[in-house]
């Protein structure tokens, strides 16, 4: 069985108001990877995704087909998993 990992991932492009959350939270639960999604005050999103390697994979290839999302850079860094996280919510954003 394939390790889990835990990223940080944060998102710069057309990413805000075009369904990107709704989309990476659809993607998530469909892989079984968990976490969270949440825009950001710059414009950004931001994302920590827990899973093995290969559903991450899945669920950044999912996010990057969506109909009028485009990202114009990523940047990602591990974290430490977080072993009693059960699922992936969309997190109010910066402005609540």
């Amino acid at each position: 069985m394939e390790a889990k990992k835990r990223k940080f991932i944060r998102f710069r492009g057309a990413v805000q108001g075009v369904g990107f959350r709704y989309r990476a939270s659809y993607a998530a639960q469909s892989a079984g990877a968990t976490g969270w999604v949440r825009n950001e005050s710059d414009g950004s999103v931001t994302m920590e995704i827990q899973g093995t390697q290969e559903q991450i994979r899945t669920v950044l290839q999912t996010i990057e087909r969506g109909a009028y999302i485009h990202i114009r850079n990523i940047k990602s860094v591990d974290i430490p998993v977080k072993e009693d996280e059960r699922e992936f919510s969309i997190r109010d954003g910066w402005w609540y």
